[in-house]
This record gives C-alpha cells, sequence and structure tokens, in this order.
C-alpha cells in the first residue's frame, strides 16, 4: 500500500519564504542616479575623489583640483574629461608672498547631463587661481564664476546649471549611461599680479613709466616754450616804452 506525505504549511511557507529572500539578495539592486557637481584632485596624474568637502579642505601651494558635473548612480564616477598638470597651469604665474597658486580644472559635462538631456553646457575651463594662503577649495572655485549652494552643497557654477540642486534622477538615458570621451582644454596665460604700483603686470609699470616719463617731458617743454615766449613779450613792451620816452614832446 503506497501512502502520501503531506508536506506541513508551515514547512512549505519557510522554504517559499527563503526562496524569494535568495531571490531579492541575488537579484541587483537598482542604483539611485544623481545630478551633482563632483569634487576631484589630482593625485600622481590622475583625478581622485576628494575625500572631504570643499569647504573642509585647504589646498596647498602646487595643487590641482577638478570639478565635474554630470548624473551618474553610485557605480560610476565621471571624472573632469581633461588632466592638467600644475606646471602647464600655472608654470607662467608666479608665486606671491602671502598668497598660493592652485590649479583648476571645471567641466561643465555633455548635453547628457543636463536636466533634460540636450541642453548645450558651457565650454570647460582651466584656470590657475591665486587666492590666500588659508583659502579652501570652495574659494579657489569661486574664481571660476559665482557659486550658487545649499548647505554646503555646490548646487551651480557661474550659473550652469541654472535649477535644482543633486536632484535625483529616477532613469538614466542611454547617452547619460555612454563613456565619457577625452576633451582638450587650452591652458591660461598668466595670472594678472597686482604690484605696489597698482599695474598688473611689469609690461604694465614699463609702459606706465614710459608714459610717464613722456608726459612729464611734454610737460616741461611746454614750461619752456611759455617762459621763452612770456620774456619776448615783456621784452617787446619794455623796447617799446623806452621808444615812446625818447619821442620829443
Amino acid at each position: 500500500m503506497h501512502i502520501t506525505r503531506r508536506v506541513p504549511f508551515r514547512v512549505a511557507f519557510a522554504a517559499l519564504l527563503a526562496a524569494a529572500v535568495a531571490a531579492l539578495t541575488i537579484a541587483p539592486a537598482q542604483a539611485v542616479a544623481y545630478r551633482y557637481w563632483g569634487f576631484y584632485q589630482l593625485d600622481k596624474g590622475a583625478w581622485a575623489f576628494a575625500q572631504k568637502g570643499p569647504d573642509q579642505t585647504v589646498p596647498t601651494d602646487g595643487s590641482v583640483e577638478g570639478w565635474r558635473f554630470a548624473v551618474g548612480d553610485e557605480s560610476s564616477s565621471r571624472l573632469p574629461r581633461a588632466v592638467l598638470t600644475f606646471e602647464a597651469l600655472c608654470a607662467s604665474t608666479p608665486a606671491q608672498s602671502g598668497s598660493k597658486r592652485v590649479g583648476l580644472v571645471v567641466d561643465f559635462g555633455r548635453p547628457a547631463d543636463s536636466a533634460d538631456g540636450t541642453t548645450t553646457p558651457p565650454a570647460a575651463k582651466a584656470t590657475c587661481a591665486v587666492v590666500p594662503a588659508a583659502a579652501t577649495s570652495t574659494d579657489v572655485l569661486r574664481t571660476a564664476g559665482e557659486l550658487r549652494m545649499d548647505k554646503g552643497l555646490i548646487c551651480a557654477v557661474a550659473g550652469y546649471p541654472a535649477t535644482d540642486c543633486g536632484g535625483e534622477v529616477k532613469e538614466l538615458s542611454a547617452a547619460a549611461k555612454a563613456a565619457d570621451t577625452p576633451i582638450q582644454i587650452a591652458a591660461p596665460a598668466a595670472t594678472p599680479t597686482a604690484t605696489p604700483s597698482g599695474a598688473t603686470s611689469p609690461q604694465a609699470v614699463a609702459a606706465t613709466t614710459t608714459a610717464a616719463s613722456s608726459s612729464g617731458g611734454t610737460s616741461t617743454a611746454a614750461y619752456v616754450i611759455a617762459g621763452l615766449v612770456l620774456l619776448a613779450i615783456l621784452a617787446f613792451v619794455v623796447a617799446r616804452s623806452r621808444a615812446a620816452a625818447r619821442k620829443p614832446s
């Protein structure tokens, strides 16, 4: 005689629950994506995500910092698409007492990174920021344009983007998921250096000195000529007076 054994309900329920938990564990979780400004530092010729926020970071003279606007999830890193060394950025900018030079690269991202996926962002820029010795990375970034911030979070640089601040993105487009393509950013010219005379460069000082010398020479010559003219008029008046006195009455 064949006997069929029934599996108790609680045993079957436990097995189904374990299977469901295992399935949820194995299935990949949906990564949350954000649209944000990322803060990076150049380390041995490569960009590395900054370990502290810009308000808590005080870069040293000779360092290079980068910012990138992008949309991405927690598993992706959207680095600045150009790497420029301190030498390339600040070689033509002389050191100043009480100040420091920090290379700065600002990458405004791709159209796919914008809120509508099509807006063309500003062109990337690279500068040599000359800031006070105690300046933070936020102060360095301000040299690239006005900042819009919210509770210490960088929302916009030089007006981009115009709205939103680190907003969550529910679904990434194929263009937003695509790999980055490196770009070229021209190295900046020398940063103007203030001088005690108020000129912005040695060339300006020389030009100012030359102009002052020229102006001074012109003024001196004018005074000499005016003096000679006055002497001539005086001599003429004296001669006429003497001639009049000699005439018989």
